[in-house]
C-alpha cells in the first residue's frame, strides 16, 4: 500500500533533490464538498511526510528539500486555507498543486493569485504541471518562481513548436516547400541547422530525428524565455514586455 512515509523513502532512494509531498489532486470540475475533504486530506497526508522526513536521513551527499502542496481545487476560500496551513509549515519552499487538470486559464490565474497572496515571498513558488508559453509568463507576474510540464516535449513529439511570434503545427501542408530555418531567432542549433520543410518531411515519415529535433528547440525556447523574464524583472520593465510577448504568442503562425 502506497503512504505518505513509502512516498518520502522513495524520494529519498531514488536520489530526488526535490522531494513532493503526497497529496491527492482533485480533478476539474470537482464538488465543494469533496475539494474540501481532499484538501484537508492531503494537509494531514502533509503532516505524516514531515515527520518521516525528519526521520529519513539523506541517502546522498545533498540536500533533498521537501516541498508541501496547496491544494483546494477552484475554490478561493479552500485555496486561501490551504495556503495559510502550508506556509505555517515553514518548509523551505511551497507548491501549488491541482491548476492544471483541465480548468480555464483564467480560473488557474485567479487562484495562483490567491495563493501567491498569502505565501512568503523569501520562498520559492513551484507551481505544479504548467504550461504553455503564455502561462508561464502570466504566472511569473502573479508570483511564481518554479514550473514543471511535459508540455513543451510532448508538443514537440506531436508537431507543434513553440515560438516568439506563435505556435507552428510543422505537419501542415504550408510548410512543404518552406526552405527557410526552423526559427530565425536561433535558439539553439538545430533552429540554423534545418529548414521547416526537412522538419515537415521527417514528421511525414514518421522519423525520430524529426521530433527530437522539435523537442530540441521547444525546450530552448522555453529556457530563453524564463531567462529572458528574469532579465526584465531585474530591469523593472517585465509587464511590459510580457503583455508584448502573449500577443505575440497567441498567434498561430
Amino acid at each position: 500500500m502506497f503512504t505518505p512515509e513509502n512516498a518520502i523513502e522513495i524520494q529519498r532512494k531514488i536520489g530526488a533533490d526535490i522531494i513532493m509531498a503526497f497529496d491527492e489532486c482533485t480533478p476539474y470540475p470537482c464538488e465543494y464538498d469533496y475539494a474540501k475533504k481532499s484538501m484537508h486530506r492531503t494537509h494531514r497526508w502533509l503532516d505524516r511526510c514531515i515527520e518521516q522526513d525528519k526521520k529519513s536521513p539523506f541517502e546522498y551527499d545533498y540536500e533533498q528539500t521537501l516541498f508541501p502542496i496547496i491544494q483546494g481545487g477552484i475554490y478561493k476560500d479552500l485555496r486561501k486555507m490551504s495556503a495559510d496551513y502550508i506556509a505555517a509549515k515553514y518548509l523551505s519552499a511551497n507548491a501549488i498543486g491541482g491548476l492544471s487538470v483541465g480548468e480555464p486559464a483564467e480560473e488557474m490565474y485567479a487562484m495562483t493569485e490567491v495563493v501567491c497572496e498569502r505565501l512568503p515571498e523569501d520562498k520559492p513558488r513551484y507551481l505544479m504541471g504548467v504550461g504553455t508559453p503564455i502561462n508561464i509568463l502570466e504566472n511569473i507576474a502573479l508570483g511564481i518562481d518554479m514550473f514543471d510540464c511535459v508540455m513543451p516535449t510532448r508538443n514537440a513529439r506531436n508537431g507543434m513548436l513553440f515560438t516568439a511570434h506563435g505556435t507552428i503545427n510543422i505537419k501542415n501542408k504550408k510548410w512543404e516547400n518552406d526552405f527557410s530555418v526552423i526559427d530565425e531567432a536561433n535558439y539553439c542549433y538545430v533552429d540554423q541547422d534545418y529548414s521547416k520543410a526537412y522538419l515537415k518531411h521527417l514528421f511525414s515519415v514518421n522519423e525520430m530525428l524529426g521530433k527530437q529535433i522539435a523537442t530540441i528547440h521547444n525546450l530552448s525556447f522555453y529556457l530563453w524565455l524564463v531567462r529572458e523574464a528574469r532579465k526584465h524583472i531585474l530591469a523593472g520593465d517585465f509587464t511590459q514586455w510580457k503583455n508584448k510577448m502573449v500577443k505575440q504568442m497567441a498567434n498561430r503562425l
